[in-house]
């Protein structure tokens, strides 16, 4: 008897890169926040852990959607060196700014708009390269589905995918380059001045953050409305309006920020 007599051990299927980072960064949401429990300092009139956690957050959503995504496209879009690549370059980007923001906050200093030492200037403009590496990254992601002619994916919810994440690449673009060259994201606001709970956002003078927000997550909007769409037999250039909807509230908040005017006014 040899051992090609037994039949050959098919163990789990191991995660996919995008599952780790998935996991890595919603364990970094665990870390902030237990961290932000024991440690109640401020920087800027705000818990110094709390810039760390939001990030983390987002890009714990940021991955899983990514992961859902990916899973639903062919083997051969999904081991292809494009997408390898991708991910690749948008984990270095992720662990290169967790890893600075982190530490900056761990010496109750600022990371973002921070330019008062040649080395915070360039880890700024660093932080900007790997941000907008990502964005590309959600782009080539919606690109995949919308080309992959053997993706397990009903119309809707391809165009949801597809168009969802390039339009957010888009609109983050827009929101995040304008917050980047300006160097901050909110008006003059006086300390103590109100703000939006849980958010942070101003409550008393414009903020561009509450646009960026919406920019970002219409990589999630789009693509459940797609999957609403199939369920409900919604032709899919109805989802047209839904996308042109989505990109004119997220214009109108941010038009509302420039203005000066806050989200909402407290």
């Amino acid at each position: 008897m040899t051992s090609s007599d037994f039949p050959a051990s098919t163990g789990p299927a191991p995660p996919s890169p995008l599952a780790v980072l998935t996991a890595l960064s919603f364990a970094l949401v665990v870390l902030t926040a237990a961290w932000g429990l024991v440690d109640d300092r401020l920087l800027q009139g705000v818990p110094v852990w709390s810039k760390p956690l939001k990030f983390a957050v987002s890009f714990t959503v940021l991955f899983a959607t990514l992961a859902l995504a990916e899973q639903r496209l062919s083997p051969a879009w999904r081991g292809s060196w494009t997408l390898r690549l991708t991910t690749a370059v948008m984990a270095a980007a992720m662990i290169g700014e967790m890893a600075y923001i982190i530490a900056m906050a761990a010496q109750q200093t600022a990371s973002h708009y921070n330019v008062a030492t040649p080395f915070t200037a360039l880890m700024y403009s660093l932080m900007g390269v790997g941000a907008l590496a990502l964005v590309a990254g959600v782009a080539v992601f919606g690109l995949a589905a919308l080309r992959d002619a053997g993706a397990r994916l009903a119309p809707g919810l391809r165009w949801g995918i597809g168009w969802g994440f390039l339009l957010s690449a888009g609109l983050t673009l827009v929101t995040a380059g304008y917050m980047g060259s300006a160097g901050t994201h909110v008006g003059t606001q006086l300390a103590g001045a109100a703000t939006l709970p849980l958010f942070g956002w101003s409550a008393s003078v414009g903020d561009i953050r509450p646009a960026h927000f919406l920019a970002l997550h219409a990589m999630q909007v789009l693509p459940l409305a797609g999957l609403l769409a199939d369920r409900n037999a919604i032709p899919v250039h109805r989802l047209r309006w839904v996308a042109l909807a989505y990109t004119a509230l997220t214009a109108a908040v941010f038009a509302q920020a420039l203005a000066g005017l806050p989200l909402v006014r407290l």
